[in-house]
């Protein structure tokens, strides 16, 4: 009896994490997918992204934030042999004497770089590439308020990390035995291959505590651990996702728990288990025992405080952590938890209303279509690695090599690409030169092709607001009928069904969903046609209206596409004189942002009440106008990004 209530159970509690917190596999495949072609469209000559950390993974969980690599191609760390010499290179080789394994030294053997210079120490007569001077150096030319955390520099709100990182792409000795270690089915050889092909990555932190601290460098393996997870199954992932769970939700709970272990330990353990036992053995109606026997593993290398390196076993990671009071306290911690077996699971919220019953049945795909839908639109993360493609990505439309590339992808991957393209012209157009609002000579006639071609690629990421940019474009060169002609197509596009960042699902969107599921419409594809994103006017854009410019003002602006486009109809028909139908754009603004019609962003409804204010001041309704701009004050109080202040005045 016992045989069968177990494998019913686990159904249920694979639907259960599908639907709730990880997804399906086609969700989590699409993510690692989209990082994978953004990561490859960010890259250049200078530098290689990755997109790491649970979300390069495709995990996104409750708490996770954006993780991401930059390995410098300018430098190169030599394991054995000395590679072709190129004088703008800077060359290190490792030094791991006297060092703990899974750490070096990276000791400089050639530079003319200053910057690289400026991070090196000298001992004994040999100069050293130090990971604390390349941090702080680092900090010093980035933007104000940002960290170091670890081996990464993060953010004022330490929602990203992003970690610049050297490159060495032989494998190094300390893990040579890990090619041959293992005699089971996994990984495959072609990946094995993939991952020796690929060589290693060195992030600056040293051992804690170690003489040489600031000149010690931690070999990572994030390429080839992505390429690993990508081979699970998805029942490897769902206990992978139980474990940090229970990390995050119970044990990190315990103030005398809270840093002990960290996701890292649960990736390891993981991934001992998977060279264990056999692929078959992952699947959905297993996934209690397969998790209760990694959870098992973790209490026995917490009892024994050992748990060694993947990939050097000779590195155990709880060395001078996991010892003494510390230890004995985690461990009574894990043991209680284990002696709930598989129940253990309920003291997360997050699965604490899982009922056996309810999800003990095959979920309708359409159902699981719409939730991983609902992910990808309240996704922070999703939301944020986006507006990462503008920092990175400098797109050359005429670069053939790059657009033979994406011809050679599937179609599927076509589209992705087309997306990303998409998202990145949108900031591309608003750098074009654009002298003058008349086009009066071949000059600026060439300007203005370059701009228009460059935002009809921009109109592939969603429904709308790629059109307003062409619109804004028309403004700024006076077209206003052509203009009002975009902002009426836009405009018609900004229905109920349509979706946008950070919203809450409706009837209405579930039924629109489920009819396109029957489909089964790519999430690049369904972005295109539903989704209304927000207006991006970057400080000093080409394309930002005259009435929005403030002199000193160096913020972009966040707007809603519903206010933007009423903005401009109303500016479009002041400048053609039809009075009439600017104040009945203008009626509509109102409408728009009292209802907050397809926005849910504090800042962009803020900005709304900013365009409004700016609109009332053209018919010199002064009243209106401060009460408009007070009102967006009190939404989004942030003076340095709210011109609302500076309007009042």
């Amino acid at each position: 009896m016992a045989d069968t209530i177990i494998p019913n159970i686990s159904l249920a509690l694979y639907n259960y994490l599908c639907h709730n917190i990880v997804g399906t596999e086609d969700h989590v495949n699409t993510i690692i997918l989209m990082n994978t072609v953004r990561d490859n469209l960010s890259s250049d000559k200078s530098k290689t992204i990755i997109t790491s950390g649970s979300y390069g993974e495709g995990l996104e969980m409750r708490g996770s934030d954006l993780d991401i690599m930059e390995v410098i191609k300018s430098i190169k760390v030599n394991a054995d042999k000395q590679p072709d010499f190129d004088q703008n290179i800077t060359y290190l080789s490792m030094d791991t004497d006297n060092v703990k394994p899974g750490f070096t030294q990276l000791r400089l053997e050639y530079s003319r770089n200053q910057f690289n210079l400026k991070c090196c120490e000298e001992h004994n007569g040999k100069h050293y590439f130090s990971s604390a001077l390349w941090k702080g150096n680092i900090l010093l030319i980035g933007e104000k308020g940002r960290q170091i955390h670890g081996p990464c520099i993060t953010d004022k709100k330490e929602f990203f990390d992003y970690a610049f990182s050297l490159h060495c792409k032989t494998w190094i000795s300390s893990a040579v035995n890990w090619i041959t270690r293992s005699s089971s089915s996994w990984p495959s050889h072609n990946v094995k291959q993939s991952i020796l092909n690929h060589g290693v990555l060195f992030v600056p932190i040293g051992v804690h505590g170690s003489p040489k601290e600031d000149l010690e460098w931690r070999v990572s393996f994030s390429v080839a651990e992505k390429l690993l997870i990508n081979t699970f199954t998805h029942t490897q992932l769902m206990c992978y996702a139980l474990l940090k769970i229970i990390l995050k939700d119970v044990i990190a709970n315990d103030s005398e728990c809270k840093d002990l272990l960290c996701s890292y330990f649960l990736k390891t353990v993981i991934f001992w288990i998977s060279e264990e036992l056999p692929s078959s053995v992952w699947k959905p109606d297993n996934i209690i025992t397969c998790f209760m026997r990694c959870f098992s593993r973790l209490v026995y290398c917490v009892e024994h405080s050992v748990c060694s390196h993947y990939f050097i076993p000779d590195n155990n990671m709880f060395e001078n952590k996991i010892e003494g009071r510390a230890r004995d306290v985690l461990l009574n911690k894990l043991n209680t938890l284990h002696s709930y077996g598989w129940r253990c699971i309920f003291f997360s919220d997050q699965i604490s209303n899982f009922a056996v019953s309810m999800w003990n049945f095959p979920i309708e795909p359409f159902t699981l279509y719409v939730n991983d839908v609902k992910k990808i639109v309240q996704s922070r993360i999703f939301h944020s690695a986006n507006g990462f493609v503008d920092l990175f990505f400098e797109l050359d439309l005429f670069n053939t090599g790059l657009l033979h590339n994406i011809w050679c992808h599937h179609f599927s991957q076509k589209q992705l690409y087309a997306y990303y393209i998409s998202q990145r012209c949108k900031f591309l157009a608003q750098r074009l030169p654009l002298d003058g609002a008349i086009i009066n000579n071949k000059y600026q006639y060439k300007q203005y092709k370059s701009c228009l071609s460059t935002l009809l690629t921009n109109i592939y990421h969603d429904a709308v607001s790629g059109w307003l940019m062409v619109a804004s474009l028309f403004y700024k060169t006076k077209q206003y009928r052509k203009a009002l002609y975009i902002i009426r197509y836009s405009i018609s596009k900004c229905t109920i069904d349509e979706l946008f960042f950070g919203m809450t699902l409706s009837e209405i969107h579930y039924q629109s969903l489920k009819l396109l599921s029957f489909n089964k419409t790519s999430v690049t594809y369904l972005l295109k046609i539903l989704l209304v994103d927000l207006i991006y006017l970057k400080e000093n854009s080409t394309l930002t209206p005259e009435e929005l410019l403030m002199e000193g003002r160096e913020k972009p602006y966040v707007i809603p596409s519903t206010a933007y486009a009423y903005f401009l109809s109303v500016l479009c028909h002041y400048h053609l004189n039809n009075l009439r139908y600017c104040q009945d754009s203008i009626q509509d603004l109102k409408l728009v942002i009292a209802e907050r019609y397809l926005m849910s962003d504090v800042r962009s409804t803020a900005e709304a009440y900013t365009l409004l204010g700016i609109a009332l001041q053209l018919f010199d309704d002064k009243e209106s106008a401060r009460q408009a701009f007070l009102q967006s004050l009190e939404i989004f109080p942030d003076e340095s990004y709210n011109s609302a202040t500076r309007r009042l005045l």
